[in-house]
């Protein structure tokens, strides 16, 4: 880790657009430790058998029809940067078409805020199910950041193994809803377009915004409602545990958690397993899992609040 090569990276920002990516790069993995992925062959394997059992539990207890990712990498957190950024940059690209002629110093400046929401992402995932929206092609992937997943392990303090388990699992109810749902990428990238390009013209909207947090709280409340289900063991404590972690950040991490949405996902979370719970309580889980059969059927924001409405409505 280098903050100087980070710096001289951003300083170094060239082209005719915004953001220099390639600059965003470099500097976010010079101001980033990778961590360690020379796995011993038996932890290489423990992964490999976590990964199976959570898709055969969430199969058998969802009945939802879906396989596993072609790409499942266990990597450290410069193979994530490198496996993120073109997202970053397809997101980004109607803000970059609006911009008009963009000074230096102002390139730099961009270039510079996207290394570090890059390099802080990085440091902190744990595991990612990646529908890699707005790319060419259907191709999806499956990543576990093993750096961090053992860091974290340590501090709360928790086993290792299942600890790692346990985020194999939640990542794996992420490919079911995505696999039982092959409109949800296309769904979702429609929400996010919209909202960047209006962002990008100068104007918030909230209708965009808020239907994109609409459907992502289904999919985390579908998510964590599996997990309550398919996870051979109880993981209260280790919920409560990494919660208290996030809490007793410095006020610097905390502030860059409140602007980069991460303590909104929480709330999604709670909320989306709220509604899931009161369905399965007044029908069951393969009514629940209705919610994939296509947009129409996701809940609105109301009656994810209302569980009943959507239930008279879908079911």
């Amino acid at each position: 880790m280098s903050l100087y090569r980070s710096v001289q990276a951003v300083t170094g920002a060239s082209g005719d657009g915004p953001i220099d990516w390639a600059a965003v790069a470099d500097a976010a993995k010079a101001a980033t430790d990778p961590g360690d992925v020379d796995l011993p062959a038996a932890e290489r394997e423990a992964y490999a058998t976590d990964v199976r059992e959570a898709r055969d539990r969430v199969r058998e207890v969802t009945a939802l029809d879906f396989d596993l990712p072609d790409r499942v990498e266990i990597q450290h957190r410069h193979h994530w940067v490198d496996a993120n950024i073109a997202t970053f940059e397809r997101l980004m690209a109607p803000v970059e078409t609006q911009a008009q002629y963009i000074p230096g110093v102002a390139r730099v400046v961009n270039t510079g805020s996207m290394a570090f929401v890059l390099s802080f992402l990085s440091r902190n995932v744990l595991g990612q199910y990646d529908p890699l929206l707005l790319a060419d092609g259907d191709d999806h992937a499956l990543y576990f950041v093993r750096p961090n997943i053992q860091r974290v392990a340590d501090d709360l303090p928790a086993p290792y193994d299942r600890f790692r388990r346990w985020i194999v699992f939640h990542e794996v109810a992420h490919a079911a809803e995505f696999g039982a749902a092959p409109w949800l990428p296309d769904h979702l990238e429609s929400e996010m377009t919209e909202a960047v390009e209006k962002l990008a013209e100068g104007t918030l909207d909230r209708d965009s915004l808020g239907r994109l947090d609409t459907t992502m709280t289904a999919v985390e409340g579908y998510a964590e409602l599996v997990m309550d289900r398919a996870f051979d063991e109880e993981y209260a404590d280790l919920r409560d545990a990494l919660d208290a972690r996030r809490q007793g950040r410095g006020p610097l991490q905390r502030l860059v958690r409140r602007l980069l949405g991460l303590g909104m996902k929480r709330r999604q979370y709670e909320r989306g397993k709220d509604f899931f719970e009161a369905v399965v309580e007044a029908s069951d889980i393969e009514t629940a899992g209705r919610v994939w059969e296509s947009p129409e059927t996701l809940p609105t924001d109301a009656e994810l609040d209302h569980p009943g409405r959507w239930l008279a409505r879908v079911a």
